[in-house]
């Protein structure tokens, strides 16, 4: 299992780790002769231009380099991962799914369902949200994606990242964040494993800005691990499927490409349990805005509007006097995928499933259904606190297009959640 990290100093920040002694050179980022004769490749992350604390790039050393491989091909085995979206106009309804059943004999890769498009990759801007459902583990293959970071979000059974520049543990409640551009495959440790999956084409994530909560509060970077390095020296020959514009490509090396013996810079796979975060909230009254959840942040060209929001529900303390406590009635200009780690979400009594997914897309008006209105505004507001629960947006500035998998499991009757509402009595 993977036990062994090191924490962020700043996220971002720089690291460094080798796991042979005497692999990572002093001084000099590309010497002459690297140690051992390994070969010194360079990562990027960023333009090489950009300002130098937006600048993502990191040194590896790696016993082949990686640009010895043959030519791609079409890839036919994740028939659901990376469908386009459906052809139709697409209603504004609200839409929720329920959870997606696991898929027999198939792989974090081939089980892959993608449910929800916003843009496309070629744009540079954008994400989606994928689905995985595996019940074995990736053998002599591994993943790359060239379209975007990939933020793993892990809701049953406890599965391992084995990536180019080290190993990362996920059991839910923690999220893993794989690079764009890093190779990795994913390990089953109890057999079966099912989760969500946001794909970010966008600028990678960050933490937010904190404003006038100050220094401390929210995901804090200390909380924040990345792997030390480890390495395959394998001669068996490992599948390299990689996804490039929206499409599933297959090459053979004859070897792993998991072989960096060491690495140092700020582009890295990292992890981070949910659990760490500060949660903000009001000790007098009203609802704050649900951007005081944010754990990441994709920022997109327009200052304050996000490309891509990581944001978690967890459990906490609700103090507020003469407020309703639950999220309100509300529409806005961000589009809303959501999904269920475990326990049960606040606004809504019975629908949504651990393992589920929402959509309520841009200027849908949404919030709580009857029985938790009513419940919510009859409640005696003492201290109370949630407890048993994790739920989590993707929310972004672009609309989601479902893909026609997703719409043709939808369930059929989620506007209902919203019937039954009394009419309000004028004196």
């Amino acid at each position: 299992m993977a036990d062994a990290f090191q924490y962020m100093s700043g996220f971002g920040g720089h690291f460094e780790s080798e796991a042979v002694s005497g692999a990572l050179p002093k001084g000099r980022n590309s010497p002459q002769r690297p140690a051992f004769g390994l070969y010194a490749e360079q990562l990027s992350g960023s333009a090489f231009t950009a300002t130098r604390h937006e600048n993502r790039r990191s040194w590896l050393y790696r016993l082949r380099p990686t640009a010895d491989h043959r030519p791609f091909s079409a890839y036919e085995g994740a028939a659901l991962f990376a469908a386009p979206q459906s052809a139709e106009p697409l209603a504004p309804n609200r839409l929720r799914w329920d959870p997606a059943d696991l898929s027999s004999g198939t792989d974090f890769v081939d089980g892959l369902a993608t449910a929800l498009h916003a843009r496309q990759p070629e744009d540079l801007e954008g994400c989606s949200v994928h689905l995985y459902r595996a019940t074995k583990s990736m053998d002599r293959r591994v993943f790359v994606d060239a379209d975007g970071e990939l933020l793993i979000i892990p809701q049953q059974g406890r599965i391992e990242l084995q990536t180019e520049l080290g190993r990362l543990e996920l059991p839910p409640g923690f999220i893993g964040v794989v690079p764009r551009g890093v190779k990795f495959r994913v390990q089953l440790i109890d057999g079966e494993a099912r989760g969500y999956v946001a794909e970010n084409y966008g600028l990678p994530f960050r933490l937010p800005d904190l404003g006038p909560i100050g220094a401390n509060g929210l995901a804090n970077p200390r909380d924040f691990q990345a792997p030390m390095a480890w390495f395959e020296d394998s001669e068996e020959p490992t599948e390299v499927i990689q996804k490039s514009l929206g499409h599933l490509w297959t090459t053979t090396l004859d070897h792993s490409p998991l072989d960096v013996v060491a690495w140092h810079g700020n582009y890295a796979p990292y992890r981070y349990d949910l659990a760490s975060f500060n949660t903000m909230g009001t000790v007098s009254f009203d609802h704050p805005d649900p951007s005081i959840f944010t754990v990441l942040t994709s920022p997109s060209n327009v200052h304050g509007r996000a490309n891509a929001d990581f944001v978690i529900f967890p459990p906490r303390w609700m103090v507020a006097e003469d407020t309703f406590r639950p999220p309100w009635f509300h529409r806005n200009v961000m589009s809303e995928a959501m999904g269920l780690i475990y326990g049960a979400y606040d606004a809504k009594a019975e629908g949504f499933a651990p393992g589920g997914l929402s959509l309520h897309n841009l200027m849908s008006g949404h919030g709580p259904d009857v029985e938790s209105w009513r419940k919510a505004s009859e409640a005696d507001l003492k201290p109370a606190k949630i407890e048993g629960t994790m739920a989590f947006m993707v929310e972004t500035c672009w609309p989601y297009r479902p893909t026609q998998w997703a719409l043709d499991r939808a369930q059929p009757d989620y506007d209902l959640a919203w019937t039954g509402f009394p009419k309000a009595q004028l004196p």
